[in-house]
């Protein structure tokens, strides 16, 4: 099973031919609206507009062997728990290895925001981000088919 993030996700349609050549299932979360699809490999869930909400839903379902997409970091630190394979839309592989450290740095760009040390803006997507997320998507699909 994909499990994806899908408020502000910006990948989208990549995941969805990356799971079509491998006839995996999709599952798009988001607190609002979803394009609905016909096809029967792909599920819209819309959750309540609490906050966390799609990422309770995503992180009390993934177990080992699933792909999570987030670019949220306590959701995947949730998810690498759990034993699924978690990528952000950039592409950046979240595992065991480096969850640590992406939660503290996370954690400190917050707190910066929070006391006006950093202004918080984030590099736009780019045609580079979403090459690097296909190449570890078929990556991760392989390794959950395997």
């Amino acid at each position: 099973m994909i499990y994806v993030d899908a408020d502000a996700c910006p990948v989208k349609t990549e995941v969805i031919k990356v799971a079509e050549r491998h006839g995996l299932p999709v599952t798009f979360v988001a607190n609002s609206g979803l394009r609905p699809s016909r096809d029967p490999m792909i599920r819209n869930i819309i959750v309540s507009g609490a906050f966390d909400a799609a990422d309770d839903w995503i992180a009390e379902r993934a177990v080992a062997g699933d792909i999570v997409i987030t670019a949220d970091v306590p959701l995947a630190e949730r998810c690498v728990a759990a034993g699924a394979l978690v990528t952000g839309p950039t592409g950046r592989l979240f595992d065991e290895a480096n969850i640590g450290m992406a939660r503290a740095m996370r954690d400190l760009g917050q707190h910066l925001r929070e006391t006006g040390e950093s202004k918080g803006y984030n590099a736009a997507f780019s045609p580079k981000d979403r090459s690097a997320f296909l190449q570890t998507m078929e990556r991760l699909c392989r390794r959950a088919k395997a």
